[in-house]
């Protein structure tokens, strides 16, 4: 009798040392009440929160920009001043073509914002206006990459296309910054 069933063991254990593994369980599904996490480079307001930090960082602008003869200023336009994350510098390279900077047609710039991300990242921008000398200040930042923003306009009427200038800048230790755009 002790045969037979050792026989029959033997048999069950080599055809379940034979079976298939699948390997661990799945994780249980996310709890209802959050949300899944965005798509990669997805807009994550998160990613902004150092930027609303004040620091003692300070940036010193002025517009230079000149299109061979063609002087241009920034004299009562916006100057923004736009947090760097994954996302903004996604943005920048297909508004901008370039995520550090740019002189490029406002038209043409703004015929490609339909195709950039988008999200409400309005809230972590900076703003400022440039005075009748080009010059603009911004103060209170936190330490960190920011993208600098504005629109040049010729200073001679229909001498030249307004242009979307951006430039990319770093503040460390809380020092100055002068950036020529």
């Amino acid at each position: 009798m002790f045969r037979p069933l050792a026989s029959a063991l033997a048999a069950l254990i080599l055809v379940a040392a034979c079976a298939p593994t699948l390997g661990p369980p799945p994780p249980p599904p996310p709890p209802r009440d959050r949300a899944p996490p965005p798509a990669a480079g997805g807009f994550r307001a998160g990613d902004f929160s150092w930027s609303a930090v004040p620091g003692p960082g300070r940036v010193d602008g002025r517009l230079t920009y000149r299109a061979g003869p063609v002087r241009y200023s920034c004299a009562g336009a916006g100057v923004v001043l736009t947090p760097e994350t994954a996302w903004t510098r996604r943005r920048m390279s297909i508004l901008y073509l370039s995520p550090d900077r740019a002189a490029l047609p406002a038209a043409d710039v703004r015929a490609r914002t339909p195709s950039a991300p988008s999200g409400d990242y309005s809230a972590f921008v900076k703003r400022t206006v440039c005075d009748a000398g080009s010059r603009f200040a911004f103060s209170g930042l936190a330490n960190g990459a920011w993208f600098v923003i504005t629109v040049a306009k010729p200073i001679a009427p229909g001498k030249g296309p307004d242009i979307a200038i951006m430039r990319r800048i770093e503040i460390r230790g809380g020092k100055p910054v002068g950036v020529d755009l």
